[in-house]
């Protein structure tokens, strides 16, 4: 993968100049704050670049969007964060967000209108398999092609919002070896840290979820497990190292494949 260094366009440098992008990529606090989904958000900006794409982030300006808070209990932190983010959304006139996490997709496609605010949300894998079936976006099958990857479908992708068919379009174009867990799709088992679960420590039981999980992506045999969520991806990259298996078999979001695939 090239470390070339990209130029991310800020919203408050456009809108002093007047131009206004097409889209907003919202990063979500992960993709700003953790070390791993760091590079995820990269990946997807060098997409965007690579596809010369209107868009801008906030940059310092980006708040939580209050999810974590609503599903904690929190009902006043998280309207206090919504209104805060809606002021800021709609001072610009944003009107197309582009999301890497499907808890930011979610919350903003599905609880935002209820406060007022109203956007078209697009999930990164809708545009990515659009740009895909478009012909913008030119994915090199020889990389992966003999490589087994599974994938691993975030609730908030697949249970809430039914976005089951794009990420598995994506793969198919990079792998013949797609393989499926014995849950997915809507009968897939969460990674472990949905309800504000990854905020907290485990409950009591026998067995916790994430290493349920893993186990099932080991069954396949896949070389790959793909995720698309931030989440997903701490608890399956920690499942990995319980079972001792982080140095052979690889956990990588959609959007590092791509990258990988285009070397960009």
């Amino acid at each position: 993968m090239s470390n070339r260094p990209i130029e991310i366009p800020i919203m408050t440098d456009l809108f002093a100049r007047g131009e206004h992008p097409e889209y907003l990529f919202w990063v979500g606090c992960a993709g700003a704050f953790d070390d791993r989904y760091k590079k995820v958000a990269q990946s997807f900006a060098k997409i965007l670049t690579h596809l010369k794409v209107s868009f801008a982030v906030l940059g310092k300006e980006e708040s939580c969007t209050g999810d974590p808070a609503r599903r904690a209990g929190n009902e006043m932190l998280y309207q206090m964060q919504a209104f805060q983010n809606i002021e800021r959304l709609n001072g610009y006139g944003i009107s197309k967000i582009l999301t890497i996490c499907p808890h930011c997709f979610n919350v903003f496609k599905n609880e935002y209108p209820d406060l007022g605010g109203h956007y078209e949300v697009i999930n990164y894998l809708q545009f990515l398999d659009q740009c895909i079936l478009d012909g913008k976006l030119k994915l090199d099958s020889q990389l992966f092609d003999n490589t087994v990857i599974t994938y691993h479908d975030p609730c908030y992708l697949g249970r809430a919002n039914d976005i089951y068919f794009e990420p598995r379009s994506i793969l198919k174009k990079l792998s013949s070896k797609v393989v499926e867990m014995e849950r997915h799709k809507s009968f897939a088992l969460c990674c472990g840290a949905g309800g504000g679960q990854m905020f907290k420590e485990a409950e009591k039981g026998d067995k916790e979820i994430f290493i349920e999980r893993t186990e099932e992506a080991l069954q396949t045999h896949a070389a790959i497990i793909a995720t698309a969520c931030p989440f997903c991806m701490t608890m399956i990259t920690d499942g990995l190292k319980y079972k001792n298996q982080e140095d052979s078999i690889k956990n990588y979001d959609i959007a590092e494949l791509i990258v990988q695939s285009l070397n960009i």
